[in-house]
């Protein structure tokens, strides 16, 4: 299923379930906000994204603390459920979804490139992951990231 598709059923789902959707994108600076609004009549369900690709953006537009950035750096789970968090409390939405990671090129070896952590927060609580994509190139990683991010949205609707 591509892209599109995954856009597509995420937004029925919502639909379905009466509940809007937020985005706060740092690695992929909005491609998933983008994917979402592909679809005709997304307005109905999508809310805001927001894109906090600096590290000022992310504490000032979504309330990650600075001391989260701080102890684990940016790309980190911990900062992607503070990222979700704040998308949904600055929201309509009852369901979010963050992202932030290191497309490449470059990374560390504590934070290799292809790394991305994701957040998905509703009223329920906010679980995160991280997902190791590979040093497969910088539009690879941000399409990847997207997929991942629209089926985790997807999976949180059907729960």
């Amino acid at each position: 299923m591509d892209n599109l598709e995954l856009a597509q059923h995420m937004l029925e789902a919502a639909r379905a379930k009466g509940v809007m959707v937020a985005t706060a994108e740092s690695c992929t600076g909005g491609l998933i906000a983008a994917a979402l609004t592909d679809i005709p009549g997304s307005s109905e369900m999508v809310d805001r994204g927001f894109v906090s690709y600096s590290n000022e953006a992310k504490y000032e537009m979504l309330g990650v603390q600075k001391a989260t950035l701080k102890a684990h750096g940016a790309v980190s789970e911990e900062v992607a459920g503070e990222m979700a968090q704040g998308a949904l409390a600055r929201s309509k939405a009852g369901l979010a979804v963050a992202v932030t990671g290191i497309a490449g090129p470059g990374g560390t070896e504590q934070k290799p490139e292809g790394r991305v952590c994701f957040g998905i927060a509703t009223a329920d609580g906010c679980k995160t992951e991280t997902v190791d994509f590979g040093a497969i190139g910088r539009g690879d990683v941000r399409a990847e990231t997207v997929r991942h991010a629209l089926r985790l949205m997807l999976a949180a609707l059907k729960a």
